[in-house]
């Protein structure tokens, strides 16, 4: 069984930086995308940040130039710095992995997170 352990969040003043981290535990081969995704109230779930297993990166244009994503292969780890936090940013935010390999499986699987609440008060 895969698990995502996320960790991090918090409350922040507008213009703070907080950084999420996120482990995936288990018997995994590989995992072919690891990202973030948040969720406010009242919205649905969006994406934030995306890496491949090669470092290709993809990111939402409202976050683009504060947050970096960046991921550890061998640990199965992602993290997502934020900088200039914004109000708007205020979301709980989601680890995601996707196209993940387990030992003797033909198929790939995507998993989720708990998510973890980020603050950010004007």
């Amino acid at each position: 069984q895969v698990q995502l352990t996320e960790s991090g969040g918090g409350l922040v003043q507008a213009g703070g930086s907080l950084r999420l981290s996120c482990a995936a535990s288990g018997s995994i081969l590989t995992i072919v995308t690891m990202g973030w995704y948040r969720q406010a109230p009242g919205k649905q779930r969006e994406l934030v940040a995306t890496i491949t297993r090669v470092g290709n990166t993809n990111y939402a244009d409202s976050v683009k130039g504060r947050f970096t994503i960046s991921r550890d292969n061998a640990r199965n780890t992602v993290a997502l710095q934020m900088n200039s936090l914004k109000p708007e940013d205020t979301a709980v935010y989601y680890c995601n992995a996707a196209g993940v390999l387990l030992p003797l499986q033909a198929s790939l699987y995507d998993y989720w997170g708990q998510g973890t609440q980020v603050t950010v008060s004007s």
